[in-house]
């Protein structure tokens, strides 16, 4: 296995975490966003306002993204798999 193929593996493995995390991410920031602005534009400094629709809006989100994040992290396993059976790692 050379370089390449080590780049190759860590490459597919930074891009599968990307997939798998960011629509979460993406929308806990937006989000967050909208909250921050409401509340500086209401003055309305509640903790709870801003953490439980934020983790509610997460939770939303993964449940809808879950066959996509599956489907990466099964296809980043199987190739590793693969990989290890051949010998290449």
């Amino acid at each position: 296995m050379g370089a390449e193929d080590i780049h190759k593996v860590i490459t597919d493995t930074i891009w599968t975490i990307l997939i798998a995390s960011g629509p979460t991410l993406l929308v806990a920031m937006g989000v967050g966003l909208c909250i921050a602005l409401f509340q500086a534009l209401t003055s309305v400094q509640e903790m709870t306002l801003t953490f439980v629709p934020k983790v509610a809006a997460i939770f939303v989100t993964v449940a809808i993204c879950l066959p996509l994040i599956y489907s990466a992290l099964t296809k980043l396993t199987d190739q590793s798999f693969d990989l290890i059976i051949s010998g290449g790692l």
